[in-house]
């Protein structure tokens, strides 16, 4: 259920979003499943408009200046479940 794109950190992490809506992270050292979230909801964002989460196989999760951030619903030339929700996430 990976999509064709994964991001990978120096810190030995790989993030892939899934057809499934799921956003998964993995050991790059064992491919270890560390981490999932499941993307595929309807979220309030910050200027209060609901988005909802879907497929995953547009281009696939970004890691830049302490967030990660993965678009959900963006399906790309496949067919999938449409959504239409950026979703920025940080470690705090």
């Amino acid at each position: 259920m990976v999509s064709l794109t994964i991001a990978v950190t120096q810190a030995c992490l790989g993030f892939s979003g899934g057809w499934d809506g799921v956003l998964r992270t993995f050991s790059t050292d064992d491919g270890r499943l560390l981490w999932e979230y499941p993307t595929f909801q309807e979220f309030v964002t910050v200027n209060g408009v609901m988005a909802k989460g879907g497929s995953m196989g547009a281009p696939g999760p970004t890691v830049a200046g302490g967030l990660l951030l993965v678009g959900s619903g963006y399906i790309g030339m496949r067919s999938g479940t449409p959504g239409n929700v950026l979703l920025a996430f940080s470690v705090e």
